[in-house]
């Protein structure tokens, strides 16, 4: 009886937390309708409605989530404690979930995370390539990157790279068309290059700063893109001016098919950081991964 409630609840928890019974199937390795007979299972022997089911989505009810509330975390922390008992093998194991850019994957935790897996091979990595600010407690990952002055300050922030720089840049054929800007303002009569921020929905506002002047502009063009590469593919075409981290554009400077414009307005800022909950009990695989990662004296460099 024990065991089958155990299974009841965390097949609402995964169905909750996907807000899908197809996603929640996958993850729990069952049917769809096998997931769904389930629940409704749980629905009768509770007596009341748990989840709230349309054509598109599944949410909880109000008593849903209070049922969320009071075990979610606690499967959690099973998992946890099962993870952490790898201590007592010879070697650790296990999965740990990583949720990331693709520029900072292929540049930082790939090259970085290789010797770990040849030396490991009982621990997994899963990476979720996302630009949305993913709560990482609700949607189970171990750990987030981004960049240090975004993290929540309830989080604990581990610097995996030296500080960063952003670049305005575009190609030679577009300045020599349109004119080179020489301060921030003069954004504002290009084609600029935009990207949509996946948590908010808006568009980004490039900031600037200049022997302690800051200064925000909101830029105007034909193209909005939601990740990196296809910006500086469009830089490249010669339509219009883009701004990304200057290690993105690396390439593309020093042979002169994209100039960089306005870099006494792009100071130095903090780079990428591993961050994770402090109240989490990290599992050996996990310290191994923040280990790996880590680096000393990130502000060295920020002058």
């Amino acid at each position: 009886m024990v065991r089958r409630n155990l299974n009841d609840l965390l097949a609402f928890v995964t169905v909750a937390r996907e807000g899908s019974f197809t996603r929640a199937a996958a993850a729990l390795g069952v049917t769809q309708s096998a997931l769904s007979q389930t629940i409704r299972a749980l629905e009768e022997r509770l007596q009341i409605r748990l989840l709230t089911r349309t054509t598109r989505s599944v949410s909880p009810t109000s008593a849903g989530e209070r049922l969320m509330q009071a075990i979610g975390n606690r499967f959690d922390e099973i998992e946890a404690e099962l993870d952490a008992l790898t201590e007592l093998r010879d070697k650790p194991a296990g999965t740990v979930r990583i949720t990331c850019g693709d520029y900072v994957l292929h540049s930082v935790l790939l090259p970085k995370l290789a010797p770990v897996l040849r030396e490991y091979p009982d621990i997994r990595l899963e990476f979720d390539v996302n630009y949305g600010f993913r709560d990482i407690v609700a949607d189970r990952f171990n750990a987030g990157v981004r960049l240090g002055k975004t993290i929540d300050k309830d989080m604990i922030a581990v610097p995996i790279g030296p500080p960063m720089r952003l670049a305005v840049v575009a190609s030679p054929d577009y300045f020599k068309a349109h004119g080179k800007p020489k301060v921030p303002q003069d954004l504002m009569m290009h084609q600029c290059i935009n990207q949509r921020m996946q948590s908010s929905g808006g568009l980004y506002v490039w900031d600037f700063e200049r022997r302690g002047q800051q200064m925000n502009v909101r830029v105007d063009g034909q193209l909005i893109f939601n990740t990196t590469q296809p910006q500086v593919d469009a830089a490249l075409a010669g339509l219009g001016i883009t701004l990304l981290p200057e290690d993105e554009l690396t390439p593309y400077l020093e042979d002169s098919r994209l100039l960089r414009v306005l870099e006494d307005w792009c100071p130095k800022f903090e780079g990428y950081h591993l961050y994770y909950p402090s109240r989490r009990q990290p599992s050996p695989a996990f310290s191994l991964i923040v280990q790996a990662l880590r680096i000393t004296n990130p502000r060295s460099t920020m002058r």
